[in-house]
C-alpha cells in the first residue's frame, strides 16, 4: 500500500537550450487525463519557465500546481527549496498523480534524486524516472552547446576557471543518471545528422537507455511518464563526476537580467542578440520583448546564435509592457557591454 500512495516523479534534465521547457509544454496539454503539477528550477532572477508553462490551458495541470524555484540551481539548494515546494505540491486538492521537475541547464541531476531517500519524502514520493533532454542540432556537429569553440577559447583565457571543461562535465552527469534520453530539435538536422547525434549519446552513456527523437518537444506522454523505474534505488549505480564531492558550485557560470526597451522589429532584436551572444560567448538567452504596436507578448529563446522567437500571449489588462532577459554564460561575461548591446 505504501508503494501504491506514493506520488510517481519524472526529473527533466538537459543543457541549456535543451528543449527541457518545450517538452513539458507539450506534455501538460497531452496529459490524458492525468492531475499534474511541476516544479520548476530556474538558474537566474527572473521566472521565464515557469511563465512559459503556465496558462497551457489544460485544467490538467493548473497555474497554482506550477511552482517555481528561482533561488539558484536545485541541486545545490534541494534542503531549503525541494521539500518545501514538494509540501505545497502534496498538500493539493485534488491530489496530483504525477509531477514533474524540470532541473536548471545547470544542474546535476544525481543530488536531486538522493533526496528521494530523506525520511521526510522517501514514503510519498518516488523517481518514475529521469528523463534527459539533449540538443540532437548542437550533437550532430558533435558539440553539446551551439559554439564550444568560442567557449574553449574564453576558458583558456579566464585563469578563474577551475574546471577543465565545465559545460561538458554538465553534460556528462546529466546523461550518466538517465532512464530515458530524450534527443531533442530532430527537425534541425538531416538524417545523417541525427545518426551522429545518437553515435554521440550512446558513447557518453556508457550503458544502454532508450534515446528517442523529438521535433518541437512533441513526445507522446505514455514515453515519458509510467517508467516507473523508482531512480532512486539505484543512483548509486550512477557513476558521475561529481561522486567524490561533498557540493558543487557554479562559480564557472554567470547569469544576469538585461531590462528591454520597446523594440520596433522582433527580426532586428533576434539579430541583435544572436550578433552579441557570438560576440560575448554567451550559451543562453531567454525572455520577453514589447513590439511597437503589438498587442501580444514576444517571446524570445536562444541557444548560442541560434534565436527563435514568437507571439506567445495577450499583455494582460495593466501589465507593465516592459521586456526582460536573461543572460546565462561562463563567469567572466562583459555585462555592460552586453547590457548596451541589447538594450540599443
Amino acid at each position: 500500500m505504501t508503494e501504491l500512495a506514493r506520488v510517481p516523479c519524472t526529473i527533466v534534465t538537459g543543457f541549456l537550450g535543451s528543449g527541457k521547457t518545450t517538452l513539458i509544454r507539450h506534455l501538460l496539454t497531452h496529459a490524458g487525463g492525468r492531475r499534474l503539477a511541476v516544479i520548476v528550477n530556474e538558474f537566474g532572477d527572473v521566472g521565464i519557465d515557469g511563465e512559459l508553462l503556465k496558462g497551457c490551458g489544460d485544467a490538467a495541470c493548473p497555474d497554482e500546481n506550477i511552482v517555481e524555484l528561482a533561488n539558484g540551481c536545485l541541486c545545490c539548494t534541494v534542503a531549503d527549496d525541494f521539500v518545501p515546494a514538494l509540501d505545497q505540491i502534496l498538500a493539493r486538492e485534488p491530489k496530483v498523480d504525477h509531477i514533474v521537475i524540470e532541473t536548471s541547464g545547470l544542474a546535476l541531476p544525481k543530488p536531486l534524486v538522493q533526496a528521494f531517500h530523506w525520511p521526510a519524502i522517501k514514503s510519498r514520493v518516488t523517481v518514475d524516472g529521469v528523463v534527459a533532454v539533449v540538443d540532437g542540432a548542437a550533437l550532430a556537429d558533435g558539440r553539446v552547446a551551439d559554439d564550444l569553440e568560442a567557449l574553449a577559447a574564453q576558458r583558456v583565457a579566464d585563469v578563474q576557471l577551475d574546471h577543465d571543461d565545465p559545460v561538458e562535465e554538465v553534460f556528462a552527469d546529466q546523461i550518466a543518471c538517465a532512464d530515458l534520453i530524450v534527443l531533442s530539435k530532430g527537425d534541425l538536422v538531416d538524417a545523417g545528422g541525427l545518426a551522429r547525434a545518437r553515435t554521440e549519446v550512446e558513447q557518453a552513456l556508457g550503458r544502454p537507455v532508450t534515446i528517442v527523437q523529438a521535433a518541437r518537444g512533441e513526445v507522446d506522454p505514455a514515453v515519458l511518464l509510467g517508467l516507473g523505474v523508482g531512480t532512486e534505488t539505484d543512483i548509486d549505480n550512477r557513476k558521475t563526476l561529481h561522486d567524490d564531492e561533498l557540493d558543487h558550485d557554479h562559480d564557472d557560470f554567470d547569469s544576469f537580467v538585461v531590462a528591454l526597451p520597446e523594440v520596433a522589429d522582433p527580426k532586428a532584436l533576434a539579430a541583435r542578440i544572436a550578433a552579441t551572444a557570438e560576440a560575448q560567448n554567451v550559451l543562453r538567452v531567454k525572455g520577453f520583448a514589447a513590439v511597437a504596436g503589438k498587442p501580444m507578448r514576444l517571446l524570445v529563446q536562444g541557444v548560442g546564435r541560434r534565436v527563435s522567437h514568437h507571439y506567445d500571449r495577450d499583455w494582460g489588462p495593466g501589465e507593465a509592457r516592459g521586456g526582460q532577459i536573461v543572460v546565462i554564460g561562463l563567469k567572466g561575461l562583459d555585462r555592460a557591454a552586453i547590457e548596451r548591446a541589447l538594450s540599443a
